[in-house]
């Protein structure tokens, strides 16, 4: 099983805390937890999410988590492309760890960071992301933050860039929640476009088992089948948990109701490796 969304580290955005004091603690508290975590899940791999804005010596976001993998087997970064920056340094740095291979995909956090998937900021990213083959994945839906503007994160932002660079591979994360039908529009007309099923529900392992958990799990069920059967592509979903927001184990269980059986293989594994170029 492949977790393409996850968080080691705390995002550092604007508005937004730790998102769990766990992520507070030092690299090898945090390796044991999310250890215990992966392997009660049978999680093989782990893609975290980077840090926004973490210095010029650390152009992607990945350097802390680069200080948890080697305690975690199947851990990879995911850097943090940063619309804020437009340096021609920056950018050298940044295909400088492209190259290298340091990570998995490119992160875009629409809404937390007022710039639109089309704005001019992000076209550099693009351009490396389609020549070293590697995802560009984008927040969309509701947010942790007042600061934030959802406008900048509707799915239908994603739209404009897959059209303008069918080159490069997109991911709406949170499938657009709680526009899934217009991630799902997306998803149908573009090849280009996948969307992670991550952070849909949030809470320990009491609150996904109450009454209330499970009204809103079987909610969010309804929309998650309903936008794999609109998008006609079951191979453009991947899965994730936004883990520490929700335990591995459970969240896991929440997408095997929602997912129809046939689904579970692509969904929880192959479709990830398809998209990510796993071996």
């Amino acid at each position: 099983m492949i977790d393409v969304h996850i968080h080691a580290v705390p995002p550092n955005l604007p508005g937004v805390g730790s998102l769990s004091p766990l992520l507070r603690e030092p690299p090898e508290r945090v390796a044991a937890e999310l250890r215990r975590e992966m392997q009660t899940a049978g999680v093989s791999h782990a893609f975290a999410m980077g840090a926004w804005s973490a210095g010029d010596d650390d152009p992607l976001g990945i350097n802390s988590t680069l200080e948890i993998t080697p305690f975690v087997p199947g851990l990879r970064p995911i850097g943090i492309a940063d619309p804020t920056r437009t340096d021609a340094e920056h950018f050298r740095k940044v295909e400088q760890l492209l190259a290298n291979g340091a990570v998995v995909a490119l992160k875009g956090y629409l809404g937390y960071l007022h710039f639109e998937p089309a704005h001019p900021n992000y076209q550099r990213y693009y351009e490396l992301a389609a020549r070293y083959r590697v995802p560009v994945m984008f927040h969309t839906g509701d947010t942790y933050s007042p600061q934030a503007k959802l406008k900048y994160a509707h799915p239908l932002g994603v739209d404009e860039v897959a059209v303008d660079h069918p080159e490069c591979r997109f991911v709406m994360c949170h499938l657009g929640n709680p526009w899934m039908t217009d991630a799902a529009e997306v998803i149908y007309k573009n090849v280009n476009v996948w969307a992670d099923l991550s952070g849909l529900l949030v809470g320990d392992d009491g609150s996904f088992a109450s009454e209330e958990g499970r009204d809103a799990a079987s909610e969010l069920a309804h929309g998650i089948r309903r936008a794999m059967k609109y998008s006609e592509r079951p191979n453009r979903f991947v899965y994730g948990t936004d883990w520490p927001l929700a335990p591995m184990a459970a969240y896991r269980e929440f997408i095997r109701d929602a997912v129809a059986p046939e689904y579970h293989e692509q969904v929880f594994e192959e479709n990830a490796r398809r998209l990510f170029r796993l071996g």
